[in-house]
């Protein structure tokens, strides 16, 4: 059975956007039940019934807590606040507001979507670069890092050149190319031959340069390359950016899915959801209406099947991909119509579905305008709003 430490140690990933903290510390969670079938009831809190936030921060809750060894279901129960616990937490806000700056500059209200693979030669970053520009183009703001410090290869799969500055703050402007903003190593080193030796501690201090060192602005979404296994990067992006949720790169071969499996049990260990598999190299269309599967077949619904997530996408082989790769014109750009085009677009719907951008509309100015307003009194019961399974 999960124990209630480890539901609140996955609940501190759960991030009320507009309050700048989670919900364990800022007193959002009056109640964990957890029974011995493995189902977990989860009671949270909300500044008003009617917040905006509440639907994120309900499905923040039900996949972190999902992800869990032994966690069957999860159950929310959304209550709204006495007007003394709403007193409380806007006081906890304030002053973790004014004591402790943000952690990184990636805005709470960005959805982070780490892109992850057991192996090199999946088509992890094809996929990124490709996921990344569907995003935009479906008109949400994107950030793309390449955290594949080591084996950096999005510059050339985006076609630039530039070099990274910094400001007279000294804080790092993200490359603008064909619509999102860019940080990579590849646009630090001199050129694309020369090799980084860099040992871990490096690697985790580039990430978190990278991502507390850099002027990302307001995103949606911020897609991360990660590198392949299971080492330093991923380890130090779970403590970085709690709000991070991965999605599980493999090709159909039994082999790679077997793989895959370990990076998607890292980011579980380490309460990172996991919110899809995309299969890649998923056949190959010869033009006369035969498909041949050259990579095997089905090993990304057993992946699917095997973590309990859905299975995202399947990308069929693309000669465009490949090329586009290398000239810089990525095939969701170059390509619109080609299958593999549509692929990767409805991929990013799917996406998107999983894992909606944060609203526009915030809670607190509401909270500061209804406080005065309310004349429960301090002690008044807390109203059970809803339930979610």
């Amino acid at each position: 059975m999960p124990t209630r430490d480890q539901i609140l140690q996955a609940l501190r990933g759960v991030v009320d956007p507009e309050l700048g903290g989670d919900v364990v510390e800022l007193g959002m969670i009056p109640d964990v039940t957890i029974s011995e079938d493995g189902v977990v009831t989860i009671g949270i809190a909300l500044t008003i019934a009617e917040c905006p936030m509440r639907s994120q921060i309900e499905q923040d809750t039900i996949r972190k807590v999902s992800a869990i060894p032994g966690v069957r279901l999860v159950q929310v129960e959304t209550r709204a606040m006495t007007k003394r616990q709403r007193a409380e937490v806007m006081s906890t806000a304030r002053l973790k507001a004014r004591e402790n700056a943000e952690p990184t500059l990636v805005s709470p209200l960005t959805r982070v979507i780490a892109v992850g693979s057991g192996k090199g030669g999946v088509g992890k970053s094809s996929a990124s670069v490709n996921l990344a520009l569907a995003i935009a183009d479906l008109g949400h703001r994107v950030g793309l890092l390449d955290a594949d410090i080591w084996g950096f290869s999005i510059p050339r799969m985006l076609g630039t050149d530039e070099r990274l500055e910094a400001g007279a703050d000294r804080i790092i402007v993200p490359v603008e190319v064909q619509g999102i903003k860019l940080v990579s190593t590849g646009l630090i080193v001199e050129s694309e031959e020369t090799a980084l030796m860099w040992r871990g501690l490096m690697l985790s201090k580039a990430l978190e340069q990278f991502l507390k060192q850099v002027a990302w602005g307001d995103l949606d979404y911020l897609v991360i390359d990660m590198p392949p296994g299971t080492g330093d990067i991923q380890m130090a992006l779970s403590r970085l950016l709690p709000q991070a949720e991965m999605v599980v790169v493999t090709t159909p071969q039994k082999a790679a899915q077997k793989v895959a499996i370990r990076v998607a049990d890292m980011a579980r260990r380490s309460y990172m959801p996991v919110i899809g598999v995309l299969e890649n190299m998923a056949g190959f269309d010869c033009g006369h209406g035969e498909i041949f599967h050259l990579f095997g077949e089905g090993g990304g619904d057993e992946l699917a099947q095997s973590l309990g997530v859905p299975l995202i996408g399947r990308i069929p082989l693309d000669q465009h991909i490949v090329s586009g790769g290398d000239q810089g014109t990525p095939v969701v750009r170059a390509y619109p119509d080609s299958p593999s085009a549509r692929a990767f677009a409805a991929a990013a719907m799917r996406i998107i579905e999983l894992v909606p951008p944060a609203q526009d509309e915030t809670c607190t100015a509401r909270v500061a305008r209804l406080l005065e307003a309310l004349d429960a009194p301090a002690d008044a019961d807390v109203e059970t709003v809803t339930t979610l399974g």
